[in-house]
């Protein structure tokens, strides 16, 4: 048993799948479930995902070996000032955001000195939402990245969530919180944003062709839609807290996409095969790493400023 008592903030898809895996391992004596939502809660309690369901979430903490936040990276701040007092001595922090750098400086302010934070990322989703959505196998075969603070890659609390993650079924990479926020920026966040501007733009013709796009809509059109179906609170907030990142590889992308348009329309085939093949092969490459299936964040809008969410 790897600590006697595991708390988990917000039970969306990444919580509530970080809890069935947790009961499937016997990774804990005791799982509490800290939601700001009643209803929630009562969810996490019918389905037994943990042993007590509370809205109180300092109370939640307070005899924690280990504190999950698994909630929109826009709140940090705010779940940080309302646990900080709560946090027992020797306990270790981890959370589920796509966003490592501004997290860290969100939430570290609010830690006392006598608790580790592990920041956490498991590249893993669906595009359902809620307690009732997860499932334990979830981050089988995915990567969960650790970006330790400064000094910290070889800590003892490091070393803990890295077999953690492991326990949970994941491979552990460690890199630096601005190098994670840089790649997640190319290989999430801007395919999610492209996805959203996509769809909207098919949206803005809807009075035309609305119903032609849904009858016929082929498969990269429906996996677009999929990929825009994130909850708009969590979205919102990786755009603004990773938005150095994002705009960096967004003017990258245009500068492409801008050489693509010039080859399209001078008749340039043999740039567009070279360029499609060379694309190809990166596809080629995911399927081989067995990361095929896209994740997706989603979250309970129904509490947008403490909504529970899932991390990718």
């Amino acid at each position: 048993m790897m600590f006697h008592t595991i708390t988990i903030i917000g039970f969306g898809l990444i919580g509530s799948s970080l809890a069935r895996k947790i009961k499937a391992e016997g990774l804990c004596e005791k799982l509490i479930c800290g939601d700001v939502s009643q209803e929630v809660c009562d969810t996490v309690s019918r389905l037994n995902l943990a042993d007590e369901s509370m809205t109180d979430l300092k109370a939640s903490v307070q005899h924690a070996d280990l504190v999950i936040i698994a909630v929109p990276v826009g709140a940090y701040g705010k779940i940080g000032n309302i646990i900080s007092s709560g946090l027992k001595a020797g306990a270790i922090i981890t959370d589920v955001g796509s966003v490592k750098g501004p997290v860290i400086q969100a939430l570290c302010p609010f830690l006392p000195d006598d608790v580790s934070f592990v920041p956490a990322h498991p590249i893993a989703g669906t595009e359902k939402s809620g307690p009732e959505a997860g499932f334990s196998n979830l981050f089988e075969g995915h990567w969960t990245i650790l970006t330790p603070l400064e000094g910290e890659k070889k800590s003892e609390a490091v070393q803990k969530i890295s077999r953690f993650w492991e326990a949970c079924g994941s491979m552990v990479e460690i890199m630096s919180p601005k190098h994670h926020d840089r790649v997640l920026g190319i290989t999430s966040h801007l395919p999610h944003l492209i996805a959203y501007t996509i769809v909207g733009t098919a949206t803005d013709l809807e009075e035309d062709t609305q119903s032609e796009i849904i009858k016929y809509s082929a498969g990269g059109f429906r996996d677009f839609t999929r990929i825009a179906a994130g909850d708009p609170t969590m979205w919102r907030d990786i755009f603004l807290s990773n938005k150095e990142a994002i705009l960096d590889v967004l003017q990258r992308f245009n500068e492409d996409l801008t050489e693509l348009q010039k080859a399209i329309r001078k008749g340039e085939s043999e740039q567009l095969f070279h360029y499609f093949e060379k694309t190809s092969a990166i596809r080629k490459g995911v399927i081989k790493a067995k990361q095929e299936i896209p994740p997706v964040i989603i979250g309970d809008s129904r509490h947008p400023e403490l909504v529970s969410g899932s991390g990718e």
